[in-house]
């Protein structure tokens, strides 16, 4: 959910104008989700709220406004009434909420079921031996406690340190330098931060400015501004001073914050900031639906529950079925040791209940998988580091998990599957096509080709008439400009543009045509009349007087013409307009009725079928001016009739925004992983359909009529949408929606997930932060992206690029392997333990290990395998396998059965080793022999115990050994041992520190036979060599019992694909669910 923590201070809008609760009340009228529906009402409330003395901003004069907000039109605030105000109202940026600290953090990591059985488990051992006259005195006898309450401070300060570190990050997000922008104070222009503007500041905002805080407008020359993070329009809106009656979507006279100007200049009010702005309200009452949560243990602690991923929360219900499992057999044990009165083979003096509590512990400790939570907090942890070289930032480290649950893609168009940046490919004059090569906005990479005719090598089509004709007069009717500045993100130069971005490819391409920087500013401008919805052209008038030619290698002017007209727009209003059409060789000719249909028919449909947007070209010369050109009392439309009658259609422009690198590719991938993509757009059918035929979303064999459709369909009835039933039948089978608002995008959601599908939705706009809220997995644009959209969002894709989502999921999926790998690994140790430990007790053996030495196996000598183990790379056909049901388990039944059988062949093996290891140090087995040599061997007894150290430590050593084959043999559940044997250098690391320190825990003098109960050092050349069995023996084991993995495995993952409906071959990919997945499929 969006928390205000996660927004920039620059992206503030606000939320007191009529024009949100319109937005918001159809979101909530369509359905969003349920956190929303709270907001909407809120939201239409204040909406009628916003008022200075009683008036609405919008409604205000200038005068009215000024006198309430106690600030001048002409010179803006004083520095100090400005200071004072910043004092009083706060910086211009959303507050944070508090996020817990470490400690707090810490102290909620030990309210874990298994952190307090192991605590008691410390406790119980120091108690026992505190009241055990044999050891009470012995400072050694407590190292057991004390090394639990080390692992519990330790699995607890780690887990803590994470989760503080991923706060850490977010936190920096919010502390990116701010921009500047420039205000009036004290009359003076000045550049203050955008963090320090106040109310009544007067704001000056030219082409390319980002609206720093809510103005109300009290001077604008041709602004657009680009309003689609609002409101979803994709259209620039126009913006002037005028009073009137609201009808649009926001207020003609506002500007809201973190809206780019796209054109023109203008000066205006700030009427609010910071958490008073329309996303400020937004962010309030999205945190305060985050604050709605119940107190942790006994109200005493904040509930960490939201903290937790569902794979941690899975992990821990997992480890606390265990913890009751371990208290049974612990029960069960000491029960059947005090029936048969299992003594103390050092102390046999002592009761039998103390020694019987002291092998409870020791089962607790073997039983309880104390490592489980540390390795996931840290594979999540390092998962979320990998993700940044995916380009991917994880925010909620629960999306690491999900990703690899992923069935559907819902994918943005323009930025995502495009580049976003509009390049000019084709163009017509004279009837002659052309074609343009390079890419994106660098004008010096790329030529213009004539089509369908061979050159010369090193020849271009650069100076034919028609091409420079129709650039310049294109050029001459754009207020677009090029230039080349560091990118912010890469630091790199890059060639950037200012101002309208359907203009920038006709800037690029004149440059491209050889036409100099300035080349439009030799053409003194005299009428300037923008593009609107109802004109659907713009006109510019320049002085060309003295010139004979438009411009070098252009076409003629006739004599006596001052100024040069130029209209720019949709081609079919364009050629109406046109009585005459240039031809290749220079020469104007009429143009008929049937030519101009010719052209419509040939051109601009063929051009609009491959998704071209196309704009026509028109000039005109004005030998006499009907008017003085220059005169501002003339209204604007007068001048338009007058100026755009008897034009010649001199050519047409066709940009295209290109596919990026991979897209086709990572749809390809993401068909054969079981992902569906499904393109939501809010471009035209025809022009949706053409792009997802290139990128492959639609294949050739589809009907474009039952996989694309306009997102009408989904509400023939003006606003109300289809029942639920209908709108599930439709997005079953569609691929592409187009002409879609941000509420169609949450009832595609919606319903995709009611059908038991893992949505990933990508948005980029304010309107789109409840679908990405609803979805699964919410994917935010970090570089078109609001702040909103990324607060509610659990990724943000860096670079945009729907590649890099594909690999995200790869990743997620490699990920969440790994995980399942350590746990398999990690669980069957602790099965082998509590085997080992249990047959120990009822054959009356001596006691295998220590508690202490269980420790030291699992968190030293076991714990950096697990770690490298999720970091294991991806198996080579991860993505060609379906993706996991959202609720399945961490811990499959064909996964339960290679754990059991892997617990007991280690256990079988080292109580193998153990037994032989007996009877050649000790000379006997059982512990009712060894307590009978221990009485015959009088004051020699501790000799006895020295022998069965050396007994304990070469099943200690052999253990080691197993388990770091056995970290090999875990990598894979189905492919043997040897495949990809060193693919994972991090693995090679953590055997040879597993290695160091069982060397250091049986050589080691003090550490090694005084604290662990270890003797290295004189188990000989036969105990170092006999160590060696185990893991040949667990090799060979294991490998067979991967024979009966293999095919439960096959055979789980033919159901799972029978069951979700995925054709991973041919072109049935539909995606097929039924409403729930059934039990034993879930389990494996």
């Amino acid at each position: 959910m969006l928390r205000p923590d996660h927004l920039f201070p620059h992206d503030l809008t606000n939320s007191h104008h009529q024009d949100l609760a319109q937005n918001v009340e159809e979101l909530m009228h369509h359905g969003p989700s349920r956190q929303f529906s709270d907001l909407v009402r809120t939201t239409s409330r204040l909406s009628t709220t916003s008022m200075l003395q009683g008036a609405k901003v919008e409604d205000m004069t200038q005068a009215q406004l000024c006198t309430a907000l106690k600030t001048d039109a002409d010179s803006g605030l004083s520095e100090e009434k400005a200071a004072a105000r910043l004092l009083k109202d706060g910086p211009n940026q959303l507050t944070q909420e508090p996020r817990l600290g470490l400690f707090m953090l810490f102290l909620l990591q030990l309210t874990s079921f298994i952190i307090i059985l192991l605590i008691i488990a410390a406790i119980a051992s120091i108690v026992v031996n505190a009241t055990n006259e044999g050891k009470r005195d012995e400072i050694l006898s407590y190292t057991t406690g004390m090394a639990i309450f080390v692992l519990v401070i330790l699995n607890a300060g780690i887990a803590a340190y994470t989760e503080h570190q991923a706060g850490n990050a977010l936190d920096a997000l919010a502390k990116l330098s701010q921009p500047e922008v420039s205000v009036l104070r004290s009359g003076e222009r000045l550049s203050v931060p955008t963090v320090d503007v106040v109310r009544g500041d007067i704001v000056l905002l030219e082409t390319g400015d980002v609206v720093p805080a809510d103005l109300r407008l009290i001077e604008a020359s041709d602004v657009k501004v680009d309003e689609k993070a609002l409101t979803g329009e994709p259209d620039d809106v126009s913006k002037n001073t005028k009073i009137k009656e609201q009808t649009k979507l926001t207020p003609e006279n506002m500007v809201f914050s973190g809206c780019p100007v796209a054109s023109g200049k203008c000066k205006g009010v700030v009427v609010a900031t910071g958490m008073d702005t329309r996303i400020g309200e937004i962010a309030k009452m999205m945190a305060n639906e985050d604050t709605k949560t119940s107190g942790g243990l006994c109200d005493c602690l904040p509930a960490s529950a939201e903290n937790k991923t569902p794979l941690q929360e899975n992990v821990e219900s997992l480890g606390a079925r265990i913890g009751i499992l371990a208290i049974v057999i612990c029960a069960v044990v000491f029960v059947i040791g005090l029936l048969i009165g299992t003594k103390d083979p050092e102390y046999p003096e002592n009761p039998s209940w103390i020694y019987m509590i002291l092998i409870a512990v020791t089962l607790a400790v073997a039983a309880i998988p104390e490592g489980i939570p540390l390795c996931v907090t840290i594979s999540l942890a390092i998962g979320c580091q990998e993700m940044v070289k995916e380009n991917v930032q994880v925010r909620k480290i629960a999306a690491v998990e999900t990703l690899g649950s992923a069935s559907v893609i819902c994918s943005d168009k323009t930025g995502t599957l495009t580049e976003g940046k509009m390049t000019m490919t084709k163009m017509w004059s004279g009837n002659v096509e052309y074609y343009l090569t390079g890419q994106g906005f660098d004008p010096t990479k790329g030529q213009i080709m004539r089509a369908n005719a061979v050159l010369p090598p090193g020849a271009t089509s650069n100076g034919d008439l028609g091409v420079r004709t129709t650039l310049l007069a294109a050029l001459l009717c754009s207020d677009t400009e090029l230039f080349e500045a560091e990118d912010p993100t890469t630091g790199e130069r890059a060639w950037q543009y200012r101002g309208n971005s359907s203009e920038a490819p006709i800037v690029v391409a004149a440059r491209k045509a050889g036409l100099p920087k300035d080349a439009s500013q030799a053409y003194r401008r005299l009428v300037n009349i923008p593009f609107s919805s109802a004109r659907k052209m713009m006109l510019t008038v320049s002085d060309v007087r003295g010139r004979q030619v438009l411009c070098d290698g252009g076409m003629a002017l006739p004599p006596n013409c001052q100024a040069f007209t130029v209209c720019k727009g949709a081609p079919n209003w364009i050629i109406q307009s046109c009585s005459s059409i240039l031809r290749e060789d220079g020469s104007v000719a009429p143009l008929s009725e049937g030519e101009k249909q010719q052209i419509n028919n040939s051109v601009v449909d063929a051009y609009s079928d491959q998704a071209l947007r196309v704009l026509a070209v028109a000039v005109g010369c004005i030998q006499q001016p009907p008017f003085e050109l220059e005169n501002e009392d003339i209204p604007v439309d007068q001048k338009f009739e007058a100026l755009r009658s008897g034009l010649t259609l001199v050519g047409m422009v066709a940009s295209l925004d290109p596919d990026r690198e991979g897209v086709q590719e990572s749809v390809i991938a993401a068909r054969s992983a079981g992902i569906r993509v499904v393109m939501i757009t809010g471009d035209y059918l025809k022009t949706a359909i053409a792009i997802a035929r290139r990128v492959d979303i639609l294949q050739p064999q589809d009907d474009v009529g039952e996989s694309a459709v306009d997102c009408n369909s989904l509400r023939p009835n003006g606003d109300d949408y289809l029942p639920d039933e209908r709108i599930d039948d439709m997005t079953a089978r569609v691929r592409v929606f187009a002409r879609a608002k941000p509420a169609d995008k949450l009832e595609i959601v919606k319903s995709l997930q009611r059908q038991g599908l893992v949505c990933a939705m990508t948005g980029d706009g304010v309107n789109d932060a409840p679908a990405l809220n609803e979805a699964r997995i919410g994917v935010a644009m970090g570089l078109q992206g609001t702040e909103v959209a990324k607060g509610a969002s659990e990724m943000i894709l860096t670079d945009d690029n729907f590649t890099s989502i594909v690999r995200a999921v790869e990743k997620g999926r490699a990920i969440y392997a790994g995980i399942q790998k350590f746990v398999a690994f990690i669980m069957s140790v602790h099965i082998a333990e509590v085997i080992q430990i249990f047959w120990c007790v009822v054959t009356s053996m001596p006691l295998m290990r220590t508690p202490l030495q269980i420790l030291f196996l699992i968190l030293v000598t076991d714990l950096p395998p697990s770690i490298a183990l999720g970091m294991e790379p991806g198996e080579r056909n991860i993505l060609e396998q379906p993706p996991r049901p959202k609720d399945e388990p961490i811990v499959l039944n064909w996964m339960w059965v290679s754990i059991l059988l892997n617990g007991f062949v280690l256990s079988a093996v080292i109580i193998g080793v153990y037994i032989i290891s007996l009877q050649h140090y000790v000379g006997v087995v059982f512990l009712k022999d060894i307590l009978r040599l221990k009485e015959e061997a009088g004051d020699s007894q501790d000799e006895i115990d020295a022998l069965l150290a050396r007994a304990r430590t070469v099943a200690f050593i052999s253990l080691v050994f197993c388990e770091n084959v056995r970290a090999y043999i875990c990598r894979s559940f189905s492919e043997p041992v040897w495949v990809d044997l060193c693919t994972n250098p991090v693995m090679q690391k953590a055997v040879l520190m597993a290695q160091a320190a069982m060397l250091c825990a049986v050589l080691i003098p003090f550490f090694s036979d005084e604290i662990l109960g270890l003797d290295g050092l004189h188990i000989g050349w036969w105990g170092w060599t006999f160590s060696l069995v185990g893991p040949v023996a667990t090799t060979i084991l294991c490998e067979l019992c991967k024979l009966l993995t293999k095919c439960q495995m096959r055979r789980y993952q033919e159901r799972l694909k029978r069951k979700e409906g995925y054709y991973l071959e041919g072109s049935e990919d539909e995606i097929t669910s039924s409403d729930s997945t059934d039990s034993d499929l879930a389990q494996g």
